[in-house]
């Protein structure tokens, strides 16, 4: 290197190192290079980003299949009706309402009649609502209800006073009944009969023995006068609950009379158990009872 070239990269260098002094910043090595930012910034968006997915076209699926999945997500094995974990439990799926008109009519009418819904509330935090569940509901969801439940045995010292059916249209606390227009099955589960053991002496209602059996008839005989579409009733009980317990017996008495078909629930399998004419058995045997 000639004593000309060593002068001029020396004086290169001072000015550069001068630069740096005034600004404060590193030189953009990277531009001397002949690279610029918007070069970078393409690079990057068009080879190292992935690519945005694409939204699944669930509505292009045919409906049986939609139906399928509506049925994965919204039905639940309890019976709904107004409890604390509702908000944890229940509501989350529910956001599938928002996601479209059409695929809210279509969830709405699957949850609503895929699964069971509680006619009076049971649990501690609501049992003396003043508006049960069905009240709450919009009629447009209640159309197409298809199962309820009767749950009977809470309150049997004294009902509370929401536990009616008084579908008069200046009564604010009204089921609105005329609204379910497709139920077919009711299901009525007896936590207890106070008429069935003695147990119960001493802490029944003041009017009788017989006080609760004839509210929960009177509650069945309600039910079958405001939904004329149902269609069979489903009995069931705890293991305390004998099968010819006086209030089952009255309750499975008012179902025969209303011409409604009876099944038996799964808790104690009498759905397995075949009635028999013990009587008649005998006397074909030869034997006296």
């Amino acid at each position: 290197m000639n004593e000309h070239n060593r002068h001029s990269l020396l004086d290169s260098s001072i000015r550069l190192s001068k630069e740096t002094n005034k600004t404060g910043a590193q030189p953009n090595h990277r531009q001397s290079w002949g690279y610029q930012d918007e070069d970078d910034a393409t690079f990057a968006t068009t080879h190292l980003q992935p690519p945005k997915p694409k939204p699944f076209p669930f509505l292009a699926l045919p409906y049986e299949i939609r139906l399928h999945i509506y049925e994965l997500l919204l039905s639940f094995p309890k019976t709904l009706d107004l409890d604390p974990s509702n908000p944890r439990t229940l509501i989350p799926n529910l956001r599938l309402f928002l996601v479209s008109r059409q695929i809210h009519a279509e969830a709405s009418r699957a949850f609503y009649s895929l699964n069971t819904f509680r006619i009076f509330p049971i649990n501690g935090r609501f049992f003396h609502a003043k508006y049960p569940l069905l009240a709450r509901l919009p009629a447009s969801y209640k159309t197409h209800i298809t199962k309820l439940e009767l749950r009977l045995g809470p309150g049997w010292t004294k009902p509370p006073k929401g536990w009616v059916i008084d579908e008069r249209e200046g009564n604010r606390r009204r089921l609105r009944l005329a609204d379910i227009q497709n139920v077919r099955l009711l299901k009525v589960f007896v936590e207890c009969d106070p008429a069935a053991s003695e147990v119960f002496n001493g802490f029944r209602h003041k009017e009788g023995r017989d006080f609760y059996t004839g509210f929960c008839v009177g509650l069945l005989n309600g039910l079958f006068e405001h939904l004329p579409s149902l269609e069979r009733v489903e009995f069931d009980a705890y293991p305390s609950v004998p099968r010819n317990s006086p209030l089952l017996k009255g309750l499975l008495d008012e179902a025969k009379a209303g011409g409604k078909g009876i099944l038996w629930g799964p808790e104690r399998g009498w759905d397995k158990v075949v009635d028999v004419d013990l009587a008649g058995v005998l006397m074909k045997l030869g034997l006296e009872l």
